[in-house]
Order: structure tokens, then sequence, then C-alpha cells
């Protein structure tokens, strides 16, 4: 108890001189906390708008050829089949699902979709049962497309949360019947995508129906217009591309250097370089925030060795009297590590109260989402804070030892 009203008098001695140092540290860990939690903000929203896809999904798609081969000409187009996805289930290793997907008039069309009078123009998609594990679609009416409706050919289909807000207007779709081409199918159920932005936006303006049916009704014949594919875990998913690619290519005869006449994707291309980035904003993050901490941790260190100056008569009538050295250094120190704690807490509790009140503001957009800062990264944050107070204290307290008792009783 002596020793805290010692120190507190110690830092009241001079309250302007603490207070503009403690902000200095409260600044450093306040900018610390902001930029983090700013920066999982950040990657909150860019995951988000992927989300429901995973390093081991991509998509091999046939495109015109850029070089002749096997006797064909250049510019000849790759047009896929039912037929490839055996093919290719036979050839390549590491699938754990394949799903061909065939879209009425090409990808990014709109068709006519009808039901009593209201209109749309929205994607009519021919799927298997097992494309929804593909993109992870939530259902919120009803089912989806079964193996039964896919092997009978039955005239149903799944239809995204969009589709239900344009033509049903607040009704219950699940049995009623929508027109497309003219053609009546029957809604069993309506999904939604658990990404956002463009995406999500595109999966809910489809109509799901079974590909046995969209190829009888639409088609008529079993081309295909991409194969959306999961690979196993332990699978590397561009070694899976290119092995599936290379298969396609023999089959289709494709030259095996054309670099156009299979188009393909895996979301590692994409997931590796955002993993980079959001790296190197927790990177920068740190490296910011503790250098601005550092600055304010010297000015602690600093006033400390004021402080030490001003007291040098204090601590050599103390060293005279038998005050042992340890007695003095847990004291500097202490005092450095309180200054420092409570001018981080606040810092710490401001950057933490910023960060929350700016995702209750709704300061939220496609790629920016959810800021937050982690309980490992405060209790890290209080570590980091906690050592810098003691080291801050080490120095002065090193200069005060060695004061000379003798010395000390003279000096004004």
């Amino acid at each position: 108890m002596e020793l805290l009203k010692e120190i507190y008098a110690s830092l009241r001695r001079n309250l302007l001189r603490t207070i503009l140092t403690a902000f200095g540290v409260s600044w450093g860990l306040f900018m610390l906390i902001l930029i983090l939690g700013l920066g999982q903000g950040l990657e909150n929203g860019v995951k988000g708008l992927f989300q429901g896809f995973s390093t081991n999904n991509l998509f091999v798609w046939g495109q015109s050829t850029s070089l002749p081969y096997a006797g064909f000409t250049e510019g000849r187009r790759i047009r896929l089949k039912m037929e490839d996805v055996d093919y290719v289930k036979e050839r390549v290793d590491g699938l754990k699902i394949i799903a061909p997907r065939a879209q009425l008039g090409g990808y990014g069309e709109g068709n006519n979709v009808k039901y009593k009078n209201e209109t749309g123009a929205f994607s009519i998609q021919g799927d298997i049962p097992e494309v929804r594990n593909v993109y992870q679609w939530v259902q919120v009416d009803g089912r989806f497309i079964n193996q039964t409706d896919y092997d009978q050919s039955r005239k149903v289909c799944s239809i995204g949360k969009r589709v239900k807000e344009v033509l049903f207007k607040g009704e219950d779709p699940i049995g009623e019947y929508i027109s497309m081409n003219g053609i009546q199918f029957m809604v069993v159920g309506c999904h939604k995508s658990p990404t956002s932005g463009d995406q999500a936006e595109r999966d809910e303006q489809q109509i799901i129906i079974p590909m046995t049916t969209y190829q009888k009704a639409f088609d008529g014949s079993n081309y295909i217009n991409w194969m959306a594919i999961v690979c196993h875990d332990n699978f590397d998913a561009q070694e899976v591309e290119d092995n599936v690619k290379a298969a396609l290519r023999v089959k289709h005869k494709v030259h095996p250097d054309d670099p156009r006449g299979l188009g393909g994707f895996n979301a590692k291309k994409m997931f590796g370089p955002m993993q980079m980035t959001f790296k190197t904003v927790r990177v920068v993050a740190w490296f910011v925030g503790l250098m601005t901490l550092i600055a304010g941790i010297i000015g602690v260190s600093n006033i400390m060795l004021v402080s030490v100056k001003e007291r040098t008569k204090e601590i050599g009538i103390r060293r005279a009297i038998g005050a042992k050295p340890r007695n003095i250094i847990v004291q500097i120190i202490t005092e450095a590590l309180i200054l420092t704690l409570i001018a981080g807490y606040f810092g710490l509790m401001a950057g933490i109260w910023l960060v929350e009140a700016l995702g209750k503001a709704g300061f939220e957009g496609q790629m920016f989402k959810n800021p937050e800062v982690e309980v490992p990264v405060a209790v890290t944050a209080l570590f980091i804070l906690i050592l810098s107070g003691c080291m801050a204290g080490f120095l002065p307290a090193n200069r005060a030892l060695r004061v000379k008792p003798v010395e000390a009783l003279r000096y004004e």
C-alpha cells in the first residue's frame, strides 16, 4: 500500500507531463486495435462474398480452340456433353463431386417466367441433385430437387429467393406452378445463396430443374455448359483442374498446348492472393500500431528518467538508510508499469468501443462487414503492453541503482 501511495504521489507531482505521456501510450494501443478491427472487417466482408465456396471447388467449360490439331482447324468450338462426366470420372482421381450444369440460353441469359399475372426474366438451369453440395445453397422453403425427380424427369423446380420475391409477392410458392417457355413446372422448394454480392444475386435468380427434364423439355441433346467439381480435401484443386482439362483435350482432340480450348477456374486461384492480402493487412496493422505504441513507451521511459533525476536525493537517502536495490527497482518499474497499464487500458477500451460502434452503426458494405476485435488479439495487445511497461521502467531503474548514496545526498 505504501508503494502505491509513493507511486501516486510521484505521478501526481507533474500531472500534465504524466497525462501527455499516458496519451502517447493510449494512442498507440488505440491505433493498433482500430487498424486490426478494421482489417478484420475487410476480411469478413471479402470472405462473405465467397462464402459457400471452398478452395477445393473448380469449374471447367468448353471454349474455342486457338491451335489446329488432328485435322481440325483453329477456332473450333468445344461443347461438353453429359458423357464427358463419366469419361472424366474414370480418368481423374480426387473427384468428390462432379456436377454437369446446363443453362437455357447460355451463361448470363434470362428467360421469361410467368406465374399468374407476374412475369420475370430468370436463369433456367438443368442440374443434378448434387449441385447443391457444390454451391452450398440454403433451402428456405420446401425441398431441393432429388434423385427421384432426376430419374423420372419430373417437371419440378427449386426457385431462388429473388424469383420468389418477384413472382409470388409474399405468397407461399410450394405446390404452385410457373410457366417456363410455355411449359408448366411445379415449385417444390426455394433456396438462397450463402454468399453475398453479385454471386448471391446470380444464384438467387436461378430456377433449378432436373437435368433429365431440362434435356427433354428444352435442349433435345446431351450438351452441358460446364462442370462444377468438388475435390477431395487431400487433393490440390489446381492439379485436379489440370488433369480434368488434359482428359477432355484427349477426348475432344484439342492440342495439348492449346491454352484456350478449355476454360477453367478453381477457387484456390482466388483464395491464395486473398489470404496473402489479409496477412499483409495484419502485418501492416501490427507494425503501425506497435511503432506508435513504442513511441509512447519511449515517452514513459523518458518521463521515468526525468523522475529519477528529480528524485536523486530521495533515492540517495533511501539507499543510505538501508533500502535494498531491489526495492528501488521494484518501485520504478512498478510506477512505469502502472502508468503504462492505465494509459493502455483506456486506449484498448476506446479502440474496441469504436470498432464495435462502427459495426452497429451500419458502416458496412459488400467489401466490409462486421468489424471486430478478437479476444486473442486483445490478450496479445495486453501482454505486449505489460512487457512494454516493464521495459520502460528498466532503464530508469538501472540508472537509479548507479546513484551513489554519498553523491546523491549532495545533489541539489
